[in-house]
């Protein structure tokens, strides 16, 4: 669903993305508005789906230490979104998506270890019909990891005209 934004909603966006945690009264306060306008404007962009709050973990705290991007070719074509949705139903994964080139699909996955990231490959994606062939990049060293973060100054500039 697509709902109007103004500058208040991108002022609230751009604080909510700097720290998820912040309380309306504080965002609020710096806002100079209501408290009750700030918690009705998250909730009008949580039932958007313009705002997903979430915890982000580790995985590395964890013990899941070998992150991967695995390139995925299908056969026959006709195969590919069923691959999609098998894919995207592995615990292991966490982005599916189709891409252009010489593969089919990209899963980005976290395996605990070497091992792990062999059975993934070799007993549960080669088990899914339309697998022909696989690439996988493993990562040597990790410069940034975290949720990908949307210039709202930017956009909410370019959205408003100025």
């Amino acid at each position: 669903m697509s709902i109007p934004l103004d500058e208040t909603d991108f002022a609230i966006l751009q604080r909510l993305q700097d720290n998820g945690r912040r309380s309306f009264s504080d965002i609020a306060s710096e806002l100079n508005i209501a408290s009750n306008t700030v918690r009705n404007r998250v909730a009008r962009l949580q039932d958007a789906n313009l705002l997903k709050i979430i915890g982000w973990v580790d995985p590395n705290v964890l013990g899941y230490r070998a992150p991967a991007n695995i390139q995925i070719a299908i056969e026959p074509p006709q195969l590919l979104e069923e691959a999609a949705a098998q894919l995207s139903e592995l615990p292991e994964a966490r982005f599916v998506a189709m891409i252009t080139g010489d593969f089919d699909l990209t899963v980005n996955v976290r395996c605990r270890d070497l091992d792990h990231l062999t059975n993934l490959i070799t007993k549960k994606i080669y088990n899914i019909p339309g697998v022909v062939r696989t690439q996988t990049n493993m990562y040597m060293h990790v410069y940034k990891y975290g949720p990908s973060e949307v210039n709202l100054k930017t956009h909410s500039a370019a959205m408003m005209g100025k």
